[in-house]
């Protein structure tokens, strides 16, 4: 059986590898940008370099001028994104575009979807709140209101939500069926309170008081919100992949170069244990994230975030031991990475929740 990836993969990956090299690394790793990054927008100029390459709409069918490509292909743009931090909503607009797509109304998915592949709507998705495997939908209640639903709740640590065009609320009605609805931050009843995430950037809690959102505008398949949910969550273990791949080679490099008793540390035996270690950490996480990325199988997702969220924790750890004192310099690049590395971590919930999901599901004797 061939496991390569299609061209038409490939030439996603080579399109974001272009994208992406516009980011300098002095860019990224500019300890101003950490203290700057919450009262800044997100990068509003590689979105639209990443508009211009055909990269936003990836995942938006043919049909509504995308690629209509699968979570591989996002998850192998979403990979260079994280090698090199990028601050833009991809993860979640993509992953709002991939669900309109499957579960949207043909009037939903001709209002958005068109926009989401020019670049022209920025989304953002009420989900990274969650700290363990409970359905994010059950914090806010949807109720009808005539032609339309009202929405009450909160919803937490939403990135990206001061500056999105519309964000994806999960929620509940009053029978207990998952709906999903997209909301402008303006509309009457949302109020944004600021919140600052591990990483520094800017955060939200949403209060929702008697929002309105018209029919229109909200997803009613009962499997929608898990569908999200499961691709936001496999989306995060790719940007953790691409951090921890880079991490490791900053690390390599540095060990290679630094000298100690006339010898590069790269030689010394504990070195070379540990870095080998993570290097079996980052191939791991790579392995499980190709599996959950092909199937979207509850079990596949919790495998790959468990590897994710305690692989990418021990890379960045080991490389803040191996750089030694530099690793505790917070002018240094290391520092904004390891801050990144904590936040995809937890967001979606940390590798104890997946554990414990998996558990429930092996229990059951549900796998898939």
């Amino acid at each position: 059986m061939d496991f390569s990836f299609s061209e038409e993969q490939q030439a996603a990956q080579e399109a974001a590898k272009a994208a992406f090299s516009g980011v300098s690394p002095e860019e990224v790793e500019s300890p101003a940008l950490v203290r700057e990054a919450v009262a800044d927008d997100f990068d509003r100029a590689l979105w639209r370099r990443l508009a211009a390459s055909d990269l936003l709409g990836l995942l938006v069918p043919q049909e509504h001028g995308g690629s209509g490509l699968d979570p591989v292909a996002l998850c192998l743009l979403l990979r260079e994104a994280g090698r090199v931090l990028a601050r833009v909503p991809l993860l979640e607009t993509s992953a709002a575009a991939l669900t309109v797509g499957a579960y949207g109304s043909a009037e939903l998915r001709a209002a958005l979807l068109p926009r989401i592949a020019t670049g022209e709507l920025a989304l953002t998705a009420a989900a990274h709140g969650r700290t363990g495997h409970e359905p994010p939908h059950q914090a806010v209640t949807a109720t009808r209101e005539g032609e339309g639903w009202s929405l009450e709740g909160t919803q937490t640590a939403v990135p990206w939500a001061q500056s999105a065009d519309l964000t994806l609320i999960p929620a509940q009605t009053a029978q207990g069926a998952p709906v999903l609805a997209f909301l402008p931050p303006d509309v009457p009843g949302v109020t944004l309170a600021g919140q600052a995430s591990t990483n520094g950037e800017r955060y939200a809690e949403i209060r929702l008081a008697a929002a309105h959102v018209p029919a229109r505008d909200l997803i009613d398949a009962p499997e929608a919100a898990d569908h999200l949910q499961r691709l936001l969550t496999t989306g995060t273990c790719a940007l953790a992949l691409g951090l921890a791949g880079r991490v490791l080679e900053m690390t390599s490099a540095y060990v290679s170069e630094r000298r100690q008793f006339g010898f590069p540390v790269a030689t010394f035996q504990a070195v070379a244990v540990q870095t080998a270690d993570r290097y079996i950490d980052v191939r791991a996480m790579e392995a499980t994230l190709w599996q959950a990325a092909w199937r979207l199988a509850p079990l596949d997702v919790a495998v790959a975030k468990i590897w994710a969220s305690d692989g990418v924790r021990r890379v960045v750890q080991t490389a803040q031991h191996l750089h030694g004192g530099m690793g505790a310099d917070t002018d240094y690049p290391l520092h904004r990475f390891h801050a990144w590395a904590k936040q995809w971590e937890l967001s979606l919930g940390p590798a104890a929740a997946h554990e414990e999901a998996l558990g429930d599901l092996l229990a059951t004797h549900q796998p898939a």
